[in-house]
């Protein structure tokens, strides 16, 4: 294992190099994906509507193909779905990454073509491995397995074909070339199982004796994870079980809530954690550098951008930024267009740039999940920060939360409702709701301006939620499994009035 260690780790640095080169040349990079995604779509029907062939420029592009949300495109995907072909994209598409979103009830299918499962998924993924072979280069990640938590998938049968759909990470594993099978656990039948909660109780149970190294997945589905490990173990550190785990690459959600979590259960002063941006549309975002959580953007990975500044997100005729355009520190919903037929696509993600050499970014949230009832534009970026703060003085921990406004009210201003499930809950809410208050005001200065003197909105409503609340929720909701997540902010009560309702 330490010679497969060795050559592996060698081989993962030798792909630095290359992404070096997009670091350097980012723009020349960009238009030349441009070029070959608009060349490879010129036949299909899309580009055939939109006179693909007759594209010469991004600026033409911006002009005469407009910008689409899942609503959009879905009459073109349901297609796909039934087997038709050649209609967003050249190649074939059996594949559909299922995603329920964090505002919609409905679940979304997003395709998958080969490409874009070589060039963008297993690229991403072998590139995190690059960057941390690099960072770490005395790793001997490769010298035991990698424990990651798949989702569920179905089979559609259309005129002998077969056709998938499910978790973008169940659709990686189907595909994992023969050689990963080696170094990954559990096996793919316990990996790809749909009862969520006999999958954490069956990986428990068939890891533990494995000499793990590495993890990869959603954090709060890891926790729950590892805390049956420890519990079946009756360990009271992982450390304990797998003295040689070293990292945990994560994504899918904020990690900030969740890392004191972690460091309990893992106490190594070795143990690294490694930011990830996969979503189920494409892999976008590597954390490169050990002192910061902050993301590269990943450029050569089939994957055309444009961003969209949040004061023209709902214009008649929106104006989009190329990436030479960006300046840091300004919000921008992210727009695709992929090897995978997703044109001028609006993922709902928003981003800002903290470098623009190389571009480096962060996630601040989603365009549809901030709160925004009184004119006080608080987005999720703002809301974690402000938790942050008031756990780390409160000497709190969370678990999940959500938000929603409290509209007027009789004789009352508007507000927000915090509906929180604590870990280590504070010994006084009421400083902890003062604390998160200030934290938010100091944050967001609309915010601010909204709750000077009570005048239009009043200090917020913090409600302590009992344990495993969201669990039963989601699980209410059947949407267990890491691509389900808890929508942090909402601008409505839909979903706060469905758990409180749920509690009581």
């Amino acid at each position: 294992m330490a010679l497969i260690n060795a050559v592996l780790s060698w081989l993962m640095k030798k792909r630095f190099h290359q992404i070096e080169l997009f670091m350097k040349y980012p723009h020349e990079v960009q238009e030349e994906w441009f070029k070959k995604l608009i060349s490879n779509a010129k036949n299909t029907e899309w580009g055939k509507i939109y006179d693909y062939k007759s594209i010469q420029s991004p600026e033409t592009f911006r002009n005469r193909v407009p910008i689409n949300d899942y609503d959009a495109l879905k009459p073109y995907i349901n297609r796909l779905r039934k087997g038709e072909q050649n209609i967003l994209w050249n190649s074939e598409i059996k594949f559909f990454a299922k995603s329920s979103g964090t505002t919609s009830d409905k679940s979304k299918f997003i395709p998958v073509s080969q490409e874009a499962l070589e060039e963008c998924h297993f690229k991403g993924g072998k590139d995190m491995l690059s960057i941390y072979c690099y960072n770490y280069p005395d790793t001997m990640i490769f010298d035991g397995r990698g424990l990651a938590m798949g989702g569920s998938s179905n089979i559609t049968e259309i005129n002998n074909e077969n056709y998938y759909d499910g978790d973008l990470s169940a659709l990686i594993v189907q595909n994992l070339p023969y050689w990963a099978e080696f170094i990954r656990v559990p096996k793919k039948s316990v990996a790809l199982m749909d009862k969520w909660e006999m999958k954490i109780e069956e990986m428990a149970r068939t890891t533990i004796q494995h000499n793990v190294t590495n993890i990869l997945g959603v954090p709060s589905w890891t926790l729950l994870l590892l805390r049956r490990i420890l519990e079946i173990t009756g360990k009271s550190d992982i450390m304990e079980v797998w003295p040689n785990l070293e990292v945990f690459f994560h994504g899918g959600v904020n990690f900030k809530p969740y890392v004191s979590q972690f460091n309990e259960i893992i106490s190594s002063s070795n143990m690294n954690f490694m930011e990830t941006y996969n979503a189920s549309e494409g892999f976008f975002g590597l954390q490169d550098k050990i002192d910061s959580d902050e993301l590269l953007l990943m450029l050569d990975y089939g994957i055309y951008y444009e961003f969209l500044p949040l004061d023209q997100l709902d214009a008649d005729h929106p104006k989009t930024l190329l990436l030479g355009e960006v300046e840091k520190g300004v919000n921008y919903a992210l727009i695709i267009s992929t090897n995978a037929g997703l044109w001028r696509y609006l993922i709902g993600d928003t981003v800002m740039f903290t470098s623009i050499n190389p571009y480096r970014i962060r996630i601040t949230g989603r365009t549809k999940t901030f709160i925004n009832a009184v004119g006080e534009e608080l987005i999720e970026d703002n809301a974690i920060n402000a938790l942050t703060v008031a756990c780390k003085k409160c000497d709190a921990e969370i678990t999940e939360f959500t938000v929603a406004p409290v509209y007027f009210e009789t004789g009352e201003n508007a507000s927000h409702e915090w509906l929180i499930e604590f870990e280590n809950p504070p010994e006084n809410i009421e400083y902890f709701g003062e604390t998160l208050d200030n934290a938010l005001k100091s944050l967001n200065s609309d915010y601010e301006a909204k709750r000077y003197h009570n005048m239009v909105l009043r200090p917020p409503v913090i409600r302590s939620m009992p344990p495993k609340t969201f669990f039963k929720w989601l699980k209410g909701k059947n949407k267990l499994g890491g691509q389900h997540k808890v929508p942090r902010l909402s601008n409505d009560r839909k979903h706060v009035d469905e758990i409180l309702e749920m509690v009581n």
